[in-house]
C-alpha cells in the first residue's frame, strides 16, 4: 500500500511541476528600425519557435582585389530573408531570463541580395549586385524597447562574375515599434 502512495505523490508532483513551466513562443508580429545602418525590419513568428525575418537596410561592405592588391569598404543597400528557428526560448524563461520579443539565440537560414554600392573606391572594383545564401548562429536580445542583434555563420556569394566564399557578420542596434 505504501508503493502505491508513493507512485500517486510521486505522478502528482510531476503534474504540478509541469504545470509550472509554461511554454514560451516568439512574437506573432515584430517591427524594428534599425539605428547603426539605417534600415527598418519586420519578423513574423508563424510557430513557437520560428520566425521569418525580413529586412530592408543599408549595410557595410569589404571587398578586396588579389589583382590590385587593395580592398575596398562601401555602403550598400540589402534586401534579406532569414527563416529562423529560435531553440532556447524555454531554457531562458526556465532560468527567469527575458524572453520577450525574441529575447534567445538563434539558427537561421539567410538569403541577402546586395545592390549596387552607394559609396566606395570604384578605381580598381567594379561592382555588380549579387546574392549570398549562407547558415548563421545568431542572438537577438531587447531590453524594453531598445534591441541588439549579432550573427554570423559561413556562406556562398553568387554574382554574375564569380562565385565565393562568404561569412556574412551582422551587428545591429534598433529600436521595436508597435506593441
Amino acid at each position: 500500500m505504501k508503493k502505491i502512495y508513493f507512485l500517486m505523490l510521486f505522478f502528482a508532483g510531476s503534474y504540478v511541476h509541469a504545470q509550472d513551466e509554461v511554454a514560451v513562443s516568439v512574437a506573432k508580429n515584430q517591427f524594428k528600425i534599425n539605428v547603426l545602418f539605417p534600415g527598418f525590419v519586420y519578423e513574423h513568428g508563424f510557430s513557437e519557435k520560428n520566425t521569418l525575418y525580413s529586412e530592408a537596410t543599408l549595410g557595410l561592405g569589404y571587398s578586396y582585389s588579389d589583382f590590385y592588391g587593395e580592398s575596398n569598404v562601401y555602403i550598400a543597400p540589402y534586401i534579406t530573408e532569414q527563416f529562423r528557428h529560435y531553440y532556447n526560448l524555454q531554457k531562458r524563461a526556465n532560468k527567469g531570463k527575458r524572453t520577450e520579443r525574441n529575447s534567445a539565440n538563434y539558427l537561421a537560414l539567410v538569403m541577402t541580395y546586395t545592390f549596387k554600392p552607394l559609396s566606395g573606391d570604384a578605381e580598381h572594383f567594379s561592382y555588380t549586385p549579387s546574392t549570398t545564401v549562407a547558415a548563421l548562429w545568431g542572438l537577438q536580445r531587447t531590453y524594453g524597447r531598445f534591441n541588439l542583434e549579432f550573427n554570423a555563420g559561413p556562406g556562398v556569394n553568387f554574382s554574375k562574375v564569380e562565385t565565393e566564399f562568404a561569412f556574412p557578420v551582422n551587428f545591429t542596434l534598433g529600436w521595436v515599434i508597435g506593441k
